[in-house]
């Protein structure tokens, strides 16, 4: 056995909303994978990884509780090379990475970020949309009433109010867009790239999917997909990474979801090998 140890850290079930079997078996396949090539990998829960007293220098993970982003953080100021680092993580909840993309202008619907007290009235007029999404902006999304869907302006208003009851400070409305709903996968530093259109497939956690409904196949460039995929991955500092977006009846498309480490349920298999080179391409760069 390798004297190279690498701990795996797994995802907070909570945080795998109707998903739990998929981010499972993603984690699972790669550390066996790694496993295979000869490393002596360790696994954790988030709370048992928190506990570790002696954390090893080399980790990968599908965390998201904040106690477990500290701890990660901590592991990298102390020189461990992490997969996807605490950063990552947490750029990618809604308002961080809705501000990251806009100001570095990546393809993005109209967005407003409000806080729940707020009257986004003015700005949502000002976007000339004829109808929104209104997601949880503080985090991940958790459950099915993270992210709605409004039909006008006073529906947006009125999630954001129900968003207040729950103690969430605030939220992201983005304008909605009319095209093909499309999803993706990739990871950076790789030739990987996924994509394909859930609703075709059914694959969905909360069912929005039918507001788009049936993809129209619409032509777009996969080349050029990729390339804002891997810029946006680059920005938010995420290497395993998928999201969404839709695209246009004229080919163009726009960005809508980004997340850390998703399930990659579609093409698991095919992903196995390239996450462990982007795990051991970081490696390399203690390791020589």
């Amino acid at each position: 056995m390798s004297q190279v140890r690498i701990a795996g850290v797994k995802r907070s079930t909570k945080y795998s909303p109707n998903h739990i079997g998929n981010d499972a078996m993603i984690f699972n396949l790669v550390a066996e994978y790694l496993r295979n090539m000869g490393y002596d990998v360790n696994e954790y829960t988030e709370p048992e990884f928190v506990l570790n007293k002696e954390p090893e220098k080399y980790i990968f993970n599908m965390a998201r509780e904040k106690s477990t982003l500290k701890k990660l953080k901590e592991c990298e100021e102390s020189g461990s090379i992490i997969i996807n680092p605490a950063s990552g993580i947490e750029n990618c909840t809604r308002e961080t990475m809705t501000r990251l993309l806009m100001e570095n202008r990546i393809p993005h619907p109209q967005s407003v970020i409000a806080g729940v007290a707020d009257d986004p009235t003015d700005a949502l007029n000002a976007m000339s949309a004829n109808a929104f999404w209104v997601k949880r902006g503080d985090s991940h999304t958790i459950h099915r009433e993270d992210v709605a869907y409004a039909r006008n302006i006073d529906e947006a208003k009125s999630i954001l109010q129900e968003f207040a009851f729950r103690d969430i400070p605030n939220a992201v409305i983005n304008e909605h867009l009319v095209g093909d709903l499309v999803k993706f996968y990739g990871v950076d530093g790789t030739d990987f790239f996924y994509w394909f259109y859930p609703y075709d497939l059914s694959l969905t956690k909360f069912g929005l999917e039918a507001i788009n409904g049936q993809a129209k196949e619409f032509s777009f460039d996969v080349n050029s997909l990729k390339e804002a995929c891997n810029k946006t991955s680059e920005i938010l500092n995420v290497d395993v990474y998928g999201g969404d977006c839709i695209v246009a009846a004229d080919g163009t498309f726009k960005i809508i979801d980004f997340n850390d480490w998703p399930s990659f349920a579609p093409c698991r298999e095919a992903v196995v090998p390239y996450i462990a080179q982007r795990i051991l391409q970081k490696m390399s760069i203690v390791l020589g």
